[in-house]
């Protein structure tokens, strides 16, 4: 997710690495932080494989600035991992939502649409945090306040998700006619 996130936030503008990192930590850095020794070993790799391209700018103070934008090779990988999320993108909430982030750049709006639906599927997949003989716990069975706090929240807010998700999809669905 820190390449997509990478290769995201420069489609939309070339950045230096300290502006870079404060965007991903702000998107999802509350949950999984990124250290300097994953982010710049990932930028390498990116510039290694042509993906990205990097020159040097004055700074602001004496220090020189490393300038990171996409190249064209770079937009495709962004554009074929935005159509094809892997499972875990679609089921893994903070890695879904680096996908929802940059899902606009995807220009087709029946691609879009299709990841959507890809997450809708699996959110209408009856599931829980607690199980018994093989049957997902409900909010109302979990048997203590606290699991059950944890169950409602969870239904609640994937109520609130299937909604959006079914808005999202008829939106995009109703452009494409």
């Amino acid at each position: 997710m820190l390449e997509l996130s990478i290769l995201g936030f420069l489609a939309e503008e070339p950045l230096h690495g300290y502006e870079l990192k404060e965007r991903i930590k702000a998107l999802s850095g509350h949950v999984r932080p990124v250290s300097d020794g994953a982010l710049y070993p990932a930028i390498n790799r990116l510039v290694a494989a042509g993906k990205l391209d990097q020159h040097t700018e004055e700074g602001a103070g004496a220090a020189p600035r490393r300038v990171l934008s996409l190249t064209g090779q770079g937009r495709a990988e962004l554009l074929e991992r935005l159509r094809h999320p892997k499972p875990a993108e679609i089921t893994d909430q903070v890695r879904f939502n680096t996908v929802l982030a940059f899902l606009h750049h995807l220009p087709d709006r029946a691609e879009q649409a299709t990841v959507l639906r890809r997450r809708l599927e699996f959110l209408q997949t009856p599931a829980s945090f607690f199980y018994r003989d093989g049957t997902p716990v409900r909010a109302e069975e979990a048997g203590n306040l606290f699991r059950e706090g944890m169950l409602r929240v969870a239904r609640a807010t994937g109520e609130a998700e299937r909604a959006w998700l079914r808005e999202a999809i008829g939106t995009l669905s109703r452009a494409e006619s």
